[in-house]
């Protein structure tokens, strides 16, 4: 299995696709997909829990001790995070985490950052800045955020919510370290973010939003005697012997 670090390619980006429980993970995995990472709102929702929070801490360490181990990397958002968190997902493990900095002071995350290497070198710390999560962002800040994490030894840096080609390419050009950006439907394509120099592309919570949407159309077709499309389907069977 090749080394986690290195699927972060230019020209050829690590697509990563975010599970909310084992099912999801391993059905990722026999997918093909080399890593997967979690989704904190997935996580969170699953266990009628607050996403943003820092309230998934011990479920999240529950899902990637399930399922770390089992053909490919794992990647597990920490949220805000702290050390001990950190060091338990790699006691357990994981390959990376994601650490978002939810807007608060840029010399806090650049502690947490550089205890994070200090207790757990080998993990590849991804660090995320909210500049522009839900928010209109500027890019000048995102700069000085992510500049300061890679300075401290962050190994890639996630803005989600950059969709502009010009601020992508401006961060990619900015900063010395793997840049990762959140996959959108209406977005650039994977093709286009290659050209400019991204090399991780996340799904977030996209899968999981999808699969509810699914499973609510799914039902209320049942209920209304309209037809449910089975093609593609994974069997009975098939996940049975998954578990």
């Amino acid at each position: 299995m090749s080394d986690f670090r290195s699927l972060h390619r230019a020209g050829a980006p690590l697509v990563l696709p975010n599970a909310w429980d084992v099912a999801s993970a391993r059905m990722l995995m026999r997918a093909g997909f080399p890593a997967v990472g979690t989704t904190s709102l997935g996580v969170a929702a699953a266990n009628g829990l607050p996403d943003g929070q820092d309230a998934t801490a011990a479920d999240s360490l529950r899902l990637v001790r399930r399922i770390a181990g089992l053909g490919c990397h794992v990647s597990v958002d920490i949220e805000r995070g702290s050390v001990g968190a950190a060091v338990a997902v790699a006691a357990a493990g994981a390959a990376g985490i994601n650490v978002e900095d939810a807007m608060g002071p840029v010399e806090r995350q650049v502690r947490l950052i550089r205890q994070v290497k200090r207790e757990a070198p080998g993990l590849f710390v991804n660090a995320r800045t909210d500049t522009h999560w839900q928010r209109a962002g500027e890019v000048g800040e995102a700069l000085r955020r992510v500049r300061a994490y890679a300075d401290a030894g962050a190994d890639g840096v996630f803005v989600p919510g950059l969709r502009a080609p010009a601020d992508i390419e401006a961060v990619v050009r900015g900063v010395g370290v793997p840049v990762n950006v959140l996959h959108e439907p209406c977005g650039p394509a994977v093709a286009e973010l290659a050209a400019l120099g991204v090399r991780r592309v996340s799904t977030g919570s996209l899968l999981f939003r999808v699969a509810l949407a699914a499973a609510v159309g799914a039902a209320q077709a049942v209920r209304d005697g309209a037809p449910v499309d089975g093609a593609g389907l994974p069997t009975y069977a098939q996940i049975a012997a998954s578990g």
